[in-house]
Protein backbone atom coordinates (compact mmCIF):
# COMPACT_ATOMS: atom_id res chain seq x y z
CA UNK A 1 0.00 0.00 0.00
CA UNK A 2 1.16 3.53 -0.67
CA UNK A 3 1.04 6.63 1.43
CA UNK A 4 -2.27 8.50 1.34
CA UNK A 5 -2.36 11.55 -0.86
CA UNK A 6 -3.89 14.88 0.13
CA UNK A 7 -7.23 14.18 -1.58
CA UNK A 8 -7.79 10.88 0.22
CA UNK A 9 -6.72 12.44 3.52
CA UNK A 10 -9.61 14.89 3.33
CA UNK A 11 -12.06 11.99 3.20
CA UNK A 12 -10.91 10.53 6.53
CA UNK A 13 -13.98 10.64 8.76
CA UNK A 14 -15.44 9.07 11.88
CA UNK A 15 -15.62 5.31 11.59
CA UNK A 16 -14.22 5.08 8.09
CA UNK A 17 -10.88 5.45 6.39
CA UNK A 18 -8.91 6.68 9.37
CA UNK A 19 -9.55 3.51 11.34
CA UNK A 20 -8.88 1.34 8.30
CA UNK A 21 -5.50 2.96 7.80
CA UNK A 22 -4.63 2.49 11.47
CA UNK A 23 -5.44 -1.20 11.11
CA UNK A 24 -3.07 -1.24 8.14
CA UNK A 25 -0.35 0.39 10.29
CA UNK A 26 -0.72 -2.37 12.89
CA UNK A 27 -0.53 -5.03 10.17
CA UNK A 28 2.68 -3.52 8.80
CA UNK A 29 4.35 -3.35 12.21
CA UNK A 30 3.37 -6.96 12.96
CA UNK A 31 5.37 -8.08 9.92
CA UNK A 32 8.48 -7.62 12.06
CA UNK A 33 7.00 -7.67 15.58
CA UNK A 34 4.67 -10.64 15.83
CA UNK A 35 2.87 -11.42 19.05
CA UNK A 36 3.02 -7.87 20.39
CA UNK A 37 -0.39 -6.53 19.33
CA UNK A 38 -1.03 -5.02 22.76
CA UNK A 39 2.24 -3.05 22.72
CA UNK A 40 1.59 -1.78 19.21
CA UNK A 41 -1.92 -0.65 20.13
CA UNK A 42 -0.70 1.10 23.27
CA UNK A 43 1.99 2.94 21.28
CA UNK A 44 -0.62 4.08 18.76
CA UNK A 45 -2.94 5.06 21.61
CA UNK A 46 -0.25 7.37 23.01
CA UNK A 47 0.47 8.83 19.57
CA UNK A 48 -3.19 9.42 18.69
CA UNK A 49 -3.74 11.13 22.05
CA UNK A 50 -0.75 13.42 21.32
CA UNK A 51 1.25 11.89 24.17
CA UNK A 52 4.41 9.86 24.63
CA UNK A 53 5.14 6.32 25.79
CA UNK A 54 7.68 4.80 28.18
CA UNK A 55 8.72 1.18 27.63
CA UNK A 56 10.06 -0.38 30.83
CA UNK A 57 11.59 -3.75 30.01
CA UNK A 58 14.76 -5.79 29.72
CA UNK A 59 16.86 -5.60 26.53
CA UNK A 60 16.02 -7.77 23.56
CA UNK A 61 12.22 -7.88 23.65
CA UNK A 62 11.55 -5.66 20.62
CA UNK A 63 11.46 -2.07 21.90
CA UNK A 64 13.73 -0.68 19.17
CA UNK A 65 11.99 -2.75 16.49
CA UNK A 66 8.63 -1.33 17.57
CA UNK A 67 9.88 2.25 17.28
CA UNK A 68 11.54 1.78 13.90
CA UNK A 69 8.64 -0.16 12.42
CA UNK A 70 6.14 2.47 13.53
CA UNK A 71 8.22 5.25 11.98
CA UNK A 72 8.25 3.39 8.65
CA UNK A 73 4.56 2.49 8.66
CA UNK A 74 3.63 6.06 9.59
CA UNK A 75 6.20 7.56 7.20
CA UNK A 76 7.63 9.76 9.95
CA UNK A 77 11.26 10.93 10.17
CA UNK A 78 13.00 8.76 12.77
CA UNK A 79 15.61 9.78 15.33
CA UNK A 80 17.41 7.83 18.02
CA UNK A 81 19.35 8.95 21.08
CA UNK A 82 21.36 6.38 23.02
CA UNK A 83 21.58 8.04 26.42
CA UNK A 84 24.78 7.78 28.45
CA UNK A 85 25.95 9.24 31.74
CA UNK A 86 28.25 11.82 30.10
CA UNK A 87 25.68 13.19 27.65
CA UNK A 88 24.94 16.92 27.76
CA UNK A 89 21.65 18.73 27.01
CA UNK A 90 23.26 20.21 23.88
CA UNK A 91 23.87 16.66 22.61
CA UNK A 92 20.09 16.23 22.59
CA UNK A 93 18.72 19.64 21.70
CA UNK A 94 21.48 21.05 19.54
CA UNK A 95 23.94 23.90 19.85
CA UNK A 96 25.00 27.23 18.39
CA UNK A 97 27.83 26.90 15.86
CA UNK A 98 30.14 29.80 15.03
CA UNK A 99 30.87 30.54 11.36
CA UNK A 100 34.13 32.49 11.03
CA UNK A 101 33.31 33.40 7.42
CA UNK A 102 30.53 35.77 8.43
CA UNK A 103 31.28 36.08 12.13
CA UNK A 104 27.84 34.82 13.12
CA UNK A 105 26.27 31.91 14.95
CA UNK A 106 23.85 29.36 13.55
CA UNK A 107 21.70 26.88 15.45
CA UNK A 108 22.57 23.28 14.57
CA UNK A 109 19.64 21.01 15.47
CA UNK A 110 20.25 17.94 17.60
CA UNK A 111 18.69 14.49 17.17
CA UNK A 112 15.68 15.70 19.18
CA UNK A 113 14.26 17.21 15.98
CA UNK A 114 12.58 14.08 14.64
CA UNK A 115 8.88 13.29 14.38
CA UNK A 116 9.35 9.90 16.05
CA UNK A 117 12.20 9.82 18.54
CA UNK A 118 13.53 6.71 20.28
CA UNK A 119 15.03 7.84 23.60
CA UNK A 120 16.95 4.70 24.50
CA UNK A 121 17.82 3.99 28.16
CA UNK A 122 16.67 7.41 29.31
CA UNK A 123 17.49 6.63 32.95
CA UNK A 124 21.20 6.27 32.12
CA UNK A 125 21.71 9.98 31.59
CA UNK A 126 21.91 12.79 34.14
CA UNK A 127 18.81 14.60 35.44
CA UNK A 128 19.94 17.76 33.65
CA UNK A 129 19.92 16.01 30.27
CA UNK A 130 16.70 14.17 31.08
CA UNK A 131 15.07 17.52 31.78
CA UNK A 132 16.10 18.90 28.39
CA UNK A 133 14.18 16.10 26.67
CA UNK A 134 11.20 16.11 29.00
CA UNK A 135 10.74 19.88 28.73
CA UNK A 136 10.64 19.54 24.95
CA UNK A 137 8.05 16.75 25.29
CA UNK A 138 5.87 18.97 27.42
CA UNK A 139 6.14 22.23 25.49
CA UNK A 140 6.74 21.11 21.89
CA UNK A 141 9.69 23.45 21.47
CA UNK A 142 13.18 24.21 22.77
CA UNK A 143 14.88 27.47 23.66
CA UNK A 144 18.56 28.00 22.85
CA UNK A 145 20.30 31.33 23.41
CA UNK A 146 16.92 33.06 23.93
CA UNK A 147 15.61 31.79 20.57
CA UNK A 148 12.68 29.35 20.46
CA UNK A 149 12.73 26.49 17.97
CA UNK A 150 9.56 24.53 17.27
CA UNK A 151 9.70 20.74 17.16
CA UNK A 152 8.14 18.79 14.27
CA UNK A 153 4.43 18.05 14.27
CA UNK A 154 3.62 15.39 15.21
CA UNK A 155 6.34 14.87 17.82
CA UNK A 156 6.24 11.45 19.43
CA UNK A 157 8.76 10.05 21.93
CA UNK A 158 9.21 6.35 22.64
CA UNK A 159 11.51 6.19 25.67
CA UNK A 160 12.98 3.01 27.15
CA UNK A 161 14.55 2.05 30.44
CA UNK A 162 15.63 -1.22 32.00
CA UNK A 163 13.86 -1.50 35.38
CA UNK A 164 16.19 -4.30 36.50
CA UNK A 165 19.34 -2.17 36.52
CA UNK A 166 19.84 0.44 39.22
CA UNK A 167 23.64 0.82 39.24
CA UNK A 168 24.76 3.83 37.22
CA UNK A 169 21.22 5.03 36.54
CA UNK A 170 19.23 8.14 37.40
CA UNK A 171 15.61 7.13 38.07
CA UNK A 172 13.08 9.59 36.69
CA UNK A 173 11.26 11.55 39.41
CA UNK A 174 7.48 11.46 39.51
CA UNK A 175 7.17 14.94 38.00
CA UNK A 176 9.08 13.79 34.92
CA UNK A 177 7.41 10.39 34.67
CA UNK A 178 4.18 12.36 34.41
CA UNK A 179 5.32 13.62 30.99
CA UNK A 180 4.57 10.15 29.61
CA UNK A 181 0.95 9.46 28.77
CA UNK A 182 1.45 5.68 28.86
CA UNK A 183 3.97 3.26 30.37
CA UNK A 184 4.02 -0.43 29.48
CA UNK A 185 6.19 -3.52 29.70
CA UNK A 186 6.35 -5.50 26.46
CA UNK A 187 7.21 -8.81 28.11
CA UNK A 188 8.64 -11.99 26.63
CA UNK A 189 7.07 -13.78 23.61
CA UNK A 190 5.10 -16.99 24.08
CA UNK A 191 6.88 -20.35 23.70
CA UNK A 192 6.05 -21.04 20.05
CA UNK A 193 6.88 -17.54 18.87
CA UNK A 194 10.14 -17.53 20.81
CA UNK A 195 11.19 -20.81 19.17
CA UNK A 196 10.48 -19.28 15.77
CA UNK A 197 12.53 -16.19 16.66
CA UNK A 198 15.44 -18.32 17.87
CA UNK A 199 15.38 -20.31 14.65
CA UNK A 200 15.61 -17.05 12.72
CA UNK A 201 12.17 -17.28 11.14
CA UNK A 202 11.15 -13.85 12.44
CA UNK A 203 14.14 -11.69 11.61
CA UNK A 204 13.35 -8.01 12.02
CA UNK A 205 13.67 -7.06 8.35
CA UNK A 206 12.37 -3.50 8.47
CA UNK A 207 12.41 -3.30 4.67
CA UNK A 208 9.22 -5.37 4.82
CA UNK A 209 7.39 -2.49 6.50
CA UNK A 210 5.77 -0.10 4.03
CA UNK A 211 4.33 3.37 4.71
CA UNK A 212 0.54 3.26 4.85
CA UNK A 213 -0.34 6.59 6.48
CA UNK A 214 0.76 10.12 5.67
CA UNK A 215 1.66 12.81 8.17
CA UNK A 216 -1.36 14.86 7.07
CA UNK A 217 -3.72 11.94 7.60
CA UNK A 218 -2.25 11.26 11.03
CA UNK A 219 -2.79 14.87 12.12
CA UNK A 220 -6.43 14.71 11.00
CA UNK A 221 -6.93 11.43 12.86
CA UNK A 222 -5.49 12.99 16.01
CA UNK A 223 -8.12 15.73 15.74
CA UNK A 224 -10.84 13.11 15.25
CA UNK A 225 -9.66 11.29 18.36
CA UNK A 226 -9.94 14.49 20.41
CA UNK A 227 -13.56 14.77 19.24
CA UNK A 228 -14.57 11.26 20.42
CA UNK A 229 -17.53 11.62 22.80
CA UNK A 230 -17.42 10.75 26.51
CA UNK A 231 -20.71 10.85 28.42
CA UNK A 232 -20.92 12.26 31.93
CA UNK A 233 -21.40 8.83 33.50
CA UNK A 234 -18.21 7.58 31.85
CA UNK A 235 -16.23 10.61 33.02
CA UNK A 236 -17.65 10.11 36.51
CA UNK A 237 -16.55 6.45 36.39
CA UNK A 238 -13.06 7.63 35.46
CA UNK A 239 -13.08 10.14 38.31
CA UNK A 240 -14.09 7.46 40.81
CA UNK A 241 -11.11 5.35 39.76
CA UNK A 242 -8.87 8.33 40.52
CA UNK A 243 -10.60 8.83 43.85
CA UNK A 244 -10.08 5.17 44.75
CA UNK A 245 -6.31 5.57 44.34
CA UNK A 246 -6.39 8.63 46.65
CA UNK A 247 -8.40 6.88 49.34
CA UNK A 248 -6.30 3.72 49.28
CA UNK A 249 -3.82 3.36 52.13
CA UNK A 250 -1.55 1.29 49.87
CA UNK A 251 -0.44 4.19 47.67
CA UNK A 252 1.82 7.04 48.78
CA UNK A 253 -0.11 9.58 46.70
CA UNK A 254 -3.21 9.10 44.58
CA UNK A 255 -3.67 9.99 40.94
CA UNK A 256 -3.94 13.71 40.21
CA UNK A 257 -6.55 15.56 38.14
CA UNK A 258 -3.95 15.82 35.37
CA UNK A 259 -3.71 12.03 35.41
CA UNK A 260 -7.48 12.05 34.86
CA UNK A 261 -7.10 14.30 31.83
CA UNK A 262 -4.49 11.93 30.42
CA UNK A 263 -6.68 8.92 31.14
CA UNK A 264 -9.60 10.44 29.24
CA UNK A 265 -7.36 11.26 26.28
CA UNK A 266 -6.07 7.68 26.17
CA UNK A 267 -9.62 6.32 26.53
CA UNK A 268 -10.72 8.32 23.50
CA UNK A 269 -7.77 7.03 21.48
CA UNK A 270 -8.39 3.37 22.32
CA UNK A 271 -12.11 3.83 21.57
CA UNK A 272 -11.16 5.18 18.14
CA UNK A 273 -8.88 2.21 17.52
CA UNK A 274 -11.80 -0.05 18.47
CA UNK A 275 -13.94 1.47 15.71
CA UNK A 276 -16.13 3.68 17.91
CA UNK A 277 -16.72 7.42 18.23
CA UNK A 278 -17.65 7.25 21.92
CA UNK A 279 -15.89 6.08 25.09
CA UNK A 280 -17.15 3.15 27.16
CA UNK A 281 -16.20 2.14 30.72
CA UNK A 282 -14.30 -0.80 29.21
CA UNK A 283 -12.13 1.64 27.26
CA UNK A 284 -11.31 3.52 30.48
CA UNK A 285 -10.47 0.33 32.32
CA UNK A 286 -8.30 -1.07 29.52
CA UNK A 287 -5.96 1.95 29.54
CA UNK A 288 -6.14 2.83 33.25
CA UNK A 289 -3.18 0.57 34.09
CA UNK A 290 -0.82 1.90 31.38
CA UNK A 291 -1.80 5.51 32.15
CA UNK A 292 -1.64 5.34 35.95
CA UNK A 293 0.99 2.71 36.83
CA UNK A 294 3.99 5.07 36.53
CA UNK A 295 2.15 7.80 38.43
CA UNK A 296 1.53 5.69 41.55
CA UNK A 297 3.93 4.41 44.20
CA UNK A 298 3.27 1.84 46.92
CA UNK A 299 3.73 2.74 50.57
CA UNK A 300 6.46 1.10 52.66
CA UNK A 301 8.27 -0.30 49.62
CA UNK A 302 11.96 0.34 49.03
CA UNK A 303 13.11 1.66 45.68
CA UNK A 304 13.54 -1.10 43.12
CA UNK A 305 11.44 -3.67 44.98
CA UNK A 306 7.97 -2.27 44.30
CA UNK A 307 7.80 -3.14 40.61
CA UNK A 308 5.07 -2.19 38.18
CA UNK A 309 3.50 -5.63 38.58
CA UNK A 310 2.68 -4.92 42.23
CA UNK A 311 1.26 -1.50 41.41
CA UNK A 312 -0.85 -2.98 38.61
CA UNK A 313 -2.19 -5.67 40.95
CA UNK A 314 -3.28 -3.12 43.57
CA UNK A 315 -4.80 -0.89 40.90
CA UNK A 316 -6.73 -3.85 39.49
CA UNK A 317 -8.12 -4.61 42.94
CA UNK A 318 -9.26 -1.03 43.37
CA UNK A 319 -10.94 -0.91 39.96
CA UNK A 320 -12.82 -4.12 40.79
CA UNK A 321 -14.43 -2.25 43.66
CA UNK A 322 -15.50 0.76 41.57
CA UNK A 323 -19.07 0.48 40.32
CA UNK A 324 -19.32 0.36 36.52
CA UNK A 325 -22.09 2.52 34.98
Amino acid sequence: MSVLNAESVQRVGPGSQGRQELAAVIAEVEKVLAGKRGAVEMALTALLAKGHILLEDVPGVGKTTLARALSRALDLPFGRIQFTSDMLPSDVVGTMVYHPQNGGFEFRKGPLFASLLLADELNRTSPRTQSALLQAMSEGNVTVESSTHELPTPFFVIATQNPRELYGTYPLPESQLDRFLISISMGYPDAELEKSIIRGHNDSNLDLVKPVLSREALLLIQNEVAAVAAKDEVVDYLRRILQATRESTRFEVGASPRAGIQLLRASKAIAYLRQRDFVTPDDVRSVAGPVLVHRLALRHVSQGSGGRGQVEAVLEELMNMVAVP
